[in-house]
């Protein structure tokens, strides 16, 4: 594989055969789903890294950075609100109904980003 570090704009995105490396939104998705099983540590961990490489690719892959972004602060909207319901237990299943938002979310966002485009609907506050 020919690996090369293009400048554009001052911008550094690594590349392979031409194409932007995926690996890191790639890791940001996983670690979003992995916050499910570690209480939200490895998503903080996955917002922080979006939001230092966004900006640092092309217009797509920006778009992915940012929708790793909404994902991530939606979430801690949408777990926040189903632990306070946890009170009236309804909250139970608000936080299931927030788990399937967030792992359809993220499995839209690796389709997308394995067909190398923008996801969709990336200011939604669905899926």
């Amino acid at each position: 594989m020919n690996d090369n570090l293009h400048r554009d704009d001052d911008r550094a995105v690594a590349e392979q055969d031409g194409a932007p490396d995926t690996t890191i939104p790639i890791v940001v998705y996983v670690l979003h789903l992995a916050g499910m099983v570690t209480g939200g540590l490895t998503s903080l961990v996955g917002v922080v890294i979006a939001y230092v490489y966004r900006g640092n690719g092309p217009g797509w892959l920006d778009e992915h950075y940012r929708y790793q972004i909404r994902t991530f602060w939606l979430a801690l909207l949408y777990f926040g609100i189903s632990g306070l319901l946890t009170l009236v237990l309804i909250g139970f299943l608000t936080w299931l109904a927030a788990v399937v938002w967030l792992v359809i979310r993220c499995v839209k966002g690796l389709k997308a980003l394995n067909e190398r485009r923008a996801p969709d609907n990336v200011d939604t506050w669905w899926v």
